[in-house]
């Protein structure tokens, strides 16, 4: 089960991004108010908040099963049940929230605010994914 969960969760990882990069594409003209924000932007966004939930539910799930996730005195000590203890979970957390409050505006049909909050949150993601050029954490592509 735990290998079923964790190809889940690193492939809707690509899903994820294409959709919140092209919510920051879209919303990006549209900042300045002068291009109406539509109903396909909210759409967009949607289906980012709901790809971002959905990854953060396969997450939690791992969190509970993973042998990278430990609690003990050695945690800190060690790069990778570190990376993934604290560092990866609280970034992705964070990252949800920002999904969730940026959409909360795309409610209101706030573009600016859209992108805002999806760009950071696309940096905030992109920081917390444990690619595999950082050796340390022995990471692969799926």
């Amino acid at each position: 089960m735990q290998s079923s969960l964790l190809h889940s969760h690193s492939g809707l990882r690509w899903i994820l991004l294409l959709l919140l990069v092209a919510t920051v594409f879209s919303t990006f003209g549209k900042r300045s108010g002068k291009v109406a924000f539509t109903a396909q932007d909210k759409k967009l966004s949607l289906f980012t908040l709901i790809a971002a939930h959905l990854q953060a539910v396969l997450g939690l799930g791992l969190y509970f099963m993973s042998t990278k996730v430990d609690f003990s005195s050695t945690t800190m000590s060690s790069p990778v049940h570190r990376f993934f203890t604290m560092e990866h979970t609280l970034m992705m957390l964070i990252a949800i929230i920002l999904i969730t409050v940026g959409y909360g505006h795309a409610k209101k049909a706030n573009a600016k605010k859209v992108f805002t909050y999806y760009l950071i949150a696309l940096i905030v993601i992109l920081i917390a994914i444990p690619w595999p050029f950082r050796t340390a954490l022995s990471a692969g592509w799926m």
